[in-house]
């Protein structure tokens, strides 16, 4: 990866991650003058890390106005679920066939952090045994299953898949985030993840894909009573 690209890289990948927890607010400007000057890198590669993140739906641009960080459109989800059910087994399946040692590795680190957060060892607010407290804890759950979400995808092996899923995934952690303060059992659906992972390391496939379309099934289901109806 030659200087230009590393630098639109890293672009990309900052002002994603502020999209997608919208430290970046829906509606909220992209100049990238600012961007050159808090990330100190030229403007060239902010315009490319625009373009890739436009693609993206995570943000838009319009003609002699500028370009801004997109609204979260929370019907999107059935679209979105839609997708995630279908792609999601087929990752979690292709995972449990990997053998990378690296990649394996941070899974198991990965499933240990899922299993203290299902047992109630870690909360919202990082405290032990007082229950979730969404302001704080919201953001470190969502931060890992993100987390956890991209390392299964890199041990799919696939790439085209990855892109596709960490697109997906991105647009429903936008959805989450919106409505963090109204979702219940957050805690229990990050440590659904360590069932998941132990079902990767195992090399079972079969139950892999079974978890993980019930994980994509499960927010769908979280998100939908929070809005308090059954369709969105």
């Amino acid at each position: 990866m030659d200087g230009a690209n590393s630098l639109a890289e890293q672009a990309y990948a900052r002002l994603r991650d502020s999209l997608v927890m919208l430290d970046i607010a829906p509606g909220e400007p992209i100049r990238e003058a600012d961007l050159a000057e808090e990330l100190g890198i030229g403007r060239t590669p902010i315009r490319e890390a625009l373009k890739r993140l436009e693609s993206e739906h995570l943000v838009v641009s319009y003609p002699r106005r500028g370009t801004f960080a997109t609204q979260v459109e929370i019907a999107d989800l059935v679209d979105i679920s839609e997708l995630r059910t279908i792609l999601e087994p087929v990752a979690a399946r292709r995972a449990a066939a990997c053998q990378d040692p690296q990649l394996r590795d941070q899974l198991a680190a990965l499933a240990e952090e899922a299993a203290a957060i299902d047992a109630g060892a870690v909360d919202a607010g990082g405290s032990e045994g007082d229950g979730e407290t969404p302001e704080v804890d919201a953001r470190t759950l969502l931060e890992f299953d993100t987390r956890v979400h991209r390392a299964i995808y890199a041990a799919a092996g696939n790439q085209h898949l990855a892109e596709t899923l960490i697109r997906l995934d991105n647009l429903a952690t936008r959805i989450w985030c919106v409505l963090a303060l109204r979702l219940r059992g957050v805690s229990g659906h990050v440590g659904e993840h360590a069932a998941l992972i132990e079902a990767i390391l195992d090399h079972d496939g079969e139950r892999a894909a079974r978890l993980a379309a019930e994980h994509v099934s499960h927010f769908e289901t979280m998100v939908r009573t929070a809005l308090g109806t059954g369709g969105i």
